[in-house]
């Protein structure tokens, strides 16, 4: 018995061996990612001067933590959607501004996450910020998660405005106390942009671009930012002041799935 245990041992341990030189690597793996067409292009290519927070890679956002295929905080988009950003950043420093990237393209598998989260509704650990008022069970209805995301066709982009010479954002601290979003902007989250009325990814109908609750600086903060981008050819989604497809989309109807990343890139240029 003690011969047969020996051997089955040696067999096993063999047989693990075979498998483990069999499998793929992380490394071979991570080759099976789908890469980015020849005319998606990093952001910083085209304008290194524009700010880039590239929220989702942290954990300061809606769902309070990393999200899946955000590998790199890095701003990618279609390169006439660059370019076109680049012409508006140069009519901007000219005013005394620069303009502050919050999300470009989003993966498929992002906004499935997003999916999962919002199902979960258990999960309410970032509510105070970017949610107050708005019951978890409505955000599907109510529009704000969504199975889908123009941001995955390429052309799609958040952004702000912040004052020159700009100051940095400090770091978000995990677990810190939250701020309501729609709150005065001395009480928010000290984010380096100008104030428009509401922070990023505010999930409030204050959100809205030409809220008539919204006056004063807030109101003529944003209407400085739709203008120039407007006449540039981009196009804002009425609910978010900070959404803006530049049109027409270099792919309308296709959602694309490779990670945010230098290596998604690599190759295609």
């Amino acid at each position: 018995m003690t011969r047969l245990t020996t051997v089955a041992r040696v067999l096993i341990t063999a047989f693990a061996a075979l498998l483990a030189s069999t499998a793929p690597t992380a490394t071979a793996r991570a080759g099976t990612d789908p890469k980015a067409p020849k005319d998606f292009v990093a952001l910083r290519s085209v304008d290194p001067t524009i700010i880039q927070e590239m929220r989702y890679v942290t954990p300061h956002n809606f769902v309070g933590e990393r999200i899946d295929g955000y590998r790199q905080p890095s701003c990618i988009l279609t390169r006439p959607a660059a370019e076109a950003l680049h012409k508006a950043q140069r009519k901007l420093l000219r005013q005394g501004y620069t303009l502050k990237v919050y999300d470009c393209y989003r993966p498929q598998r992002a906004v499935d996450h997003f999916v999962r989260w919002a199902e979960d509704l258990d999960d309410e650990a970032m509510k105070g910020e970017f949610y107050p008022n708005v019951d978890k069970t409505r955000l599907f209805a109510d529009g704000y998660i969504a199975a889908k995301s123009g941001h995955s066709r390429g052309s799609t982009l958040d952004v702000t405005l912040v004052r020159l010479p700009a100051k940095p954002t400090r770091p978000y601290r995990p677990g810190e106390p939250l701020a309501p979003c729609f709150a005065p902007q001395g009480e928010r989250f000290p984010d380096n942009s100008i104030d428009m009325g509401t922070g990023f990814d505010c999930f409030d109908t204050l959100s809205h671009t030409l809220d008539p609750r919204v006056q004063g600086q807030q109101r003529a903060n944003r209407s400085l930012l739709k203008s120039t981008l407007e006449g540039l050819g981009f196009v804002n989604l009425p609910e978010e002041w900070w959404h803006y497809t530049f049109k027409p989309e270099t792919y309308p109807d296709t959602y694309f799935d490779f990670p945010v990343s230098r290596e998604s890139l690599s190759g295609a240029h």
